[in-house]
Formats: structure tokens, C-alpha cells, sequence
């Protein structure tokens, strides 16, 4: 049972949708601090000058949690530019309308906060690929340690894992030891960005995959899975 745990993305890149189809259990850590210019309320498109921010506008004080930030009624265009920003770019691309469609709707409903948006934008793109891992909301579950490591094992427990598929940068701030103690296996995602047609001149990679899913359509989730490896990492304490 492989287990992967992120904080929710607002119209993910390719290699968090890679991260979600290798997991058996997604949970999405929405209660986590919210961090100001990251991924969690913004993305990028290509362009013919490179790539753009489409960012959602939302209301935070500092230490918020992901699931508590609101997003900013007054300021109530950012769907239409959002809207607009993926015409412009991927009308011509052999796979937009299906995109469009999908995004369109979600665009046209209310949010009033980031969570539940960022989960609909994670399904949504996880449907258009056709990946089935079921997700989470941790602020659903039962975990509630402060320990960021302690919070991981707990979630992992109670969907049953006995894998922890990490990100790369994972052991880096992760105590190894509190893993093997827990006995569940740690195995690091080692992502390859799949290289495919994109409009507006050279390969950009890192963009969301709405990108992928325009451009690529349904050979989006095999280009993820022939690009891809994993490898595992001891859980022996590193001391």
C-alpha cells in the first residue's frame, strides 16, 4: 500500500499528477501552513514569451492553514483571466477543447476559499488523465500531530501504508529514523519531465499540466509513466 501526501496544488504541474498516479492513497495536506508565492494558489502557462502567472487572489494572515485561506471576493475577474489566459495560449493545440471544458465549468462556480478549489482542479486533471487514486482530505482524517514527521506516519497509518512515496527533496528535512521506527518504507519520487509538442517554439517544462493535457490528450498519463523511475531509500537511522 503506497501512500503520497502533498499539500494541494492549484492546477498542478506534471510531476505532482506523476506523484498522485503512482500512489495507491493521495492525501491532500491542507492542514499545513499556507505559503505565499509557491504553488498552492498559483500556476504557469506557456506563451509566446515564455510562461505567466494565472494566480488565484486570496485573503491569509500568516500561519494559516491551507484549508482556512479564503479567496479574495473583491477581487472576482480571476476567473475570466484565467479563462482567457488558456484560450489565448492552447485554443490551438489538438486536445484543448476537452480541457476547456472541464476548466470552463470549474471556473464558472463560486469558491470561496483555495482548498475545495485546488482539490476540484487536482480531480479534475487526475480525470482527464485517468488516474484513479483515491484522495484524501487530511483535515478529514484523524492525524492531528505537530511533528511534520509524526503528522506524515499518522496519515500513513490510517489509510494502511506500509510505502511512503516521498518527493526529491523529501530527505532532506525528513527524520529518517521516526520512518524505520514506524516501519514503513520510504521510496523517493524521481521524476523525468516527459518532452512532447508544445506551441510557441522550444520545450518549456514545469508548467501545469493543463499544458500536458492540451498538447497531449490522452497519451498524457503514458508519457508520465515511460519517463518515470522510483528508488528506495533506507530507513536505517543516518547516525
Amino acid at each position: 500500500m503506497i501512500v503520497a501526501i502533498h499539500q494541494p496544488h492549484y492546477l498542478p504541474w506534471a510531476g505532482y499528477m506523476d506523484k498522485l498516479d503512482r500512489a495507491d492513497a493521495f492525501v491532500l495536506l491542507d492542514t499545513v501552513q499556507f505559503t505565499k508565492s509557491e504553488w498552492q494558489n498559483r500556476n504557469r502557462f506557456k506563451t509566446a514569451e515564455g510562461w505567466q502567472w494565472v494566480s488565484v487572489p486570496v485573503l491569509h494572515q500568516h500561519g494559516q492553514a491551507i484549508r482556512d485561506v479564503q479567496i479574495d471576493p473583491n477581487q472576482s475577474t480571476w476567473p475570466r483571466k484565467h479563462r482567457n489566459a488558456l484560450e489565448t495560449n492552447y485554443s490551438s493545440t489538438p486536445h484543448f477543447a476537452r480541457v476547456a471544458d472541464g476548466l470552463f465549468s470549474l471556473w464558472e462556480q463560486e469558491w470561496a476559499s483555495l482548498g475545495p478549489l485546488n482539490r476540484a482542479t487536482v480531480e479534475l486533471f487526475a480525470g482527464l488523465m485517468g488516474i484513479d487514486t483515491p484522495i484524501h482530505l487530511a483535515s478529514e482524517m484523524e492525524a492531528t500531530p505537530e511533528d511534520p514527521d509524526e503528522r506524515l506516519i499518522a496519515l500513513c497509518r490510517e489509510l494502511g501504508a506500509d510505502i511512503y512515496l516521498a518527493g526529491a527533496a523529501g530527505p532532506d528535512y525528513m527524520d529518517m529514523a521516526k520512518w524505520g521506527t514506524a516501519g514503513i518504507e520510504v521510496q523517493v519520487q524521481e521524476f523525468v519531465h516527459p518532452v512532447y509538442e508544445q506551441p510557441f517554439g522550444d520545450f518549456l517544462p514545469g508548467m501545469s499540466a493543463a499544458d500536458l493535457l492540451c498538447n497531449c490528450g490522452p497519451q498524457a498519463l503514458p508519457l508520465l509513466r515511460s519517463a518515470n523511475g522510483r528508488v528506495s531509500l533506507s530507513n536505517e537511522d543516518p547516525s
